[in-house]
């Protein structure tokens, strides 16, 4: 096994020397914690158990124990927790998550579903009273029993997925032993196999039919134990950072991952978390903790990627199979928002103008009609009020709603069209250009969107949206969004991808302008399943990903829609997802990114959105609006949860 650690046995190793050290840090009033920490993450765990023990020969006395006594703290948890050997480390994680009155389930899913078969025997060895598996009975025939030969059954393989099909989608229930069995016993390399072929059978990932058919913890496990056969540093460099991101550290978490991994995979962790993330695991270290524990979780870290600027091949591999994962994946749009049964657009246009006339407004009946309406059939009450009532529904609607709650109204009752015109326009009036809804709303709209929106901009507002973005902007983001606004990219399946992935390699070679016309040239041209090829390719023949490229040589508006473009050809309900995030989180609201998107995907892949926020979040979507726009207003955050999630009656499981 190649060592991919960023702690290794310290040369010229002397125990009794470093026994001495430590005791010398703790005697008399106080202690040096920089030399306890300094020694600490120097050596490996092996030379470690050494110093204890010539610690106690030497002196007569427990080192743990006197670390205890001398340090507090979560500096104190991180110290002692590196001088335990690996397997008690484990086993007392295992201890501290199920005793008392709540389990920690997560604990005892990441360290189940990621150790290797010796690393689960050693810890059964020193979990002396047997509580192990306790908590998790379902999976007690296969751990430690996964068949570690590398050897592939070809018929095997396709016996396993269509097994696995049977045991899921194909019928009513779960039959849960044979994802055990399989997914338990089989080897790493037999159970790519056997994900590639199911795909193939089910159309759609093991990740979503676990998703699908589980529930609960064992469905937790079994995408755990999914997620380390595809990607045991990728698993890890999640976890980290689910337990950093947002307010406060899930301190036992990131303490217990770069302990257990700092001698075998963390250099490959840092590489999926910086791929990932875009952001070294260094930095994030350093900006979400402090002091003594903050130097001692970075000295495990073992370095800036940032800084550094070059990945380690082992990185693009991740890459490639990342690329090739996207390129596999057939994704099922799914609306959050559907056409009303017994639908009578009279009776509606109807309770709306009931809702309006009078004294003050019936607002939440207006919620309950417009966002249970496809927008279809919002355009006829549209026509129904008018020719009924001889009114104008959108300017009543101006007239008796306020603020944010009318325009998430009216922009639903808009046509699709219209709402991506009137979006455009807003990015460019007034002094500033929101040069980011811009890239949103050209990135992810097809020919057909895009050519509509030019038609009911230049209605609307007697110009076309070209000469708009001209006037507006300048430069190669110009030149961008022009290319994008003409609806011409390219439809249908990947065609010549090494002469597209040759340009693109012969141009980050190129000064800085030729560069951003050769990525225009393609980048805005070329249909999403020939760029997700070309993509791969570039990965492979060059060894480094296409996003760091960007990010790397690339700055300002440009850089930021050549990226848009890459997130959403690798996986468009993740970018809007991403979008959603950052238009919430930190103080205030970016509610113009916020209605937008959950207006003009409503019908298209909300849904599909639902499920990445909640994957990469670990919150889901709902409690997050909630949470960000109660502040705002009631009717807002009621009417933007409606039109976002589906009730269970309509078949759908909140996320």
């Amino acid at each position: 096994m190649v060592f991919r650690g960023t702690i290794t046995d310290a040369p010229d190793f002397d125990a009794s020397a470093d026994a001495e050290t430590l005791y010398n840090a703790m005697k008399g009033i106080g202690s040096d914690k920089e030399a306890i920490l300094d020694m600490v993450t120097s050596r490996s765990n092996a030379q470690r158990q050494e110093i204890i023990a010539a610690y106690k020969c030497s002196f007569g006395k427990d080192l743990i124990e006197d670390l205890k006594y001398e340090l507090t703290g979560k500096f104190e948890r991180l110290i002692v927790s590196l001088m335990r050997s690996r397997a008690y480390h484990d086993a007392k994680e295992i201890h501290d998550a199920i005793k008392g009155a709540g389990t920690n389930e997560r604990c005892l899913i990441e360290v189940l579903a990621s150790r290797n078969n010796t690393q689960i025997h050693e810890m059964v060895a020193a979990y002396k009273d047997g509580k192990l598996f306790c908590h998790f009975k379902k999976a007690d025939d296969v751990l430690g029993t996964r068949d570690e030969s590398g050897v592939v059954d070809a018929d095997l393989v396709e016996q396993d997925a269509q097994d696995l099909y049977a045991a899921g989608e194909e019928q009513w229930g779960t039959d849960e032993a044979k994802f055990i069995m399989i997914l338990g016993n089989r080897s790493v390399t037999h159970l790519h196999m056997v994900f590639d072929a199911y795909e193939k059978i089910a159309e759609m990932t093991i990740e979503d039919s676990i998703k699908n058919e589980l529930s609960g913890d064992f469905e937790r496990l079994m995408l755990a134990v999914v997620q380390c056969i595809r990607s045991v540093p990728m698993f890890f460099a999640k976890r980290l950072y689910k337990s950093m991101k947002g307010l406060g550290t899930a301190d036992n978490t990131l303490i217990r991952i770069m302990i257990s991994r700092s001698e075998i995979d963390m250099l490959d962790i840092r590489e999926c978390f910086r791929l990932r993330y875009e952001k070294s695991l260094y930095n994030m270290i350093k900006d979400d903790t402090s002091g003594d524990y903050k130097r001692t979780l970075l000295n495990l870290c073992g370095g800036d990627d940032d800084l550094a600027g070059e990945f380690f091949p082992e990185a693009a591999q991740i890459a490639y199979k990342m690329w090739e994962l996207s390129a596999m994946t057939k994704v099922q749009l799914r609306p959050s928002v559907r056409p009303a049964p017994d639908f009578d657009p009279a009776a509606d246009a109807q309770a709306l103008r009931k809702a309006m006339k009078g004294f003050g407004t019936d607002e939440d009946a207006i919620i309950d009609i417009v966002a249970h309406r496809s927008n279809a059939q919002r355009q006829e009450i549209r026509q129904a009020f008018k020719s009924l009532l001889g009114r104008d529904l959108m300017k009543d609607l101006k007239s008796e709603l306020s603020k944010n709650l009318e325009r998430l109204i009216i922009g639903l009752m808009l046509t699709p069209a219209e709402f991506n015109a009137k979006m455009m326009r807003k990015a460019m009036e007034g002094a500033g250009t929101d040069e980011h809804a811009l890239i949103e709303i050209l990135v992810t709209r097809s020919n057909e969107e895009i050519q509509a929106m030019n038609a009911a901009y230049q209605d609307a507002y007697k110009k076309t949206l070209e000469e708009a973005i001209q006037s507006d902007t300048s430069g190669h983001f110009c030149r961008i969004l022009v290319s994008l606004v003409q609806g011409a990219r390219e439809e249908g399946p990947a065609d010549c991808v090494l002469h597209d992935f040759k340009e693109l390699a012969d141009a980050c070679n190129a000064e800085s302008d030729d560069m951003e016309m050769k990525f225009m040239s393609i980048l805005c041209t070329r249909s999403f399943p020939h760029l997700r090829k070309v993509f791969q390719e570039f990965v492979r023949c060059t060894n480094k990903d296409i996003e760091q490229i960007i990010k790397k040589e690339m700055s300002g508006d440009v850089k930021n829609a050549f990226y848009a473009i890459v997130r959403s050809v690798k996986n468009q309900p993740s970018y809007f997802a991403d979008r959603l995030y950052k238009a919430m989180k930190g103080l205030g609201t970016d509610d113009r990114a916020l209605i937008r998107i959950m207006v003009s995907r409503s019908e298209v892949d909300l849904f599909n959105i639902r499920k990445e926020f909640k994957e990469t979040h670990d919150e889901s979507l709902h409690e997050f609006i909630q949470v960000e726009t109660m502040i705002v207003s009631q009717s807002l955050c009621l009417l933007t949860l409606t039109v976002g999630l589906l009730s269970a009656a309509e078949g759908f499981f909140f996320l």
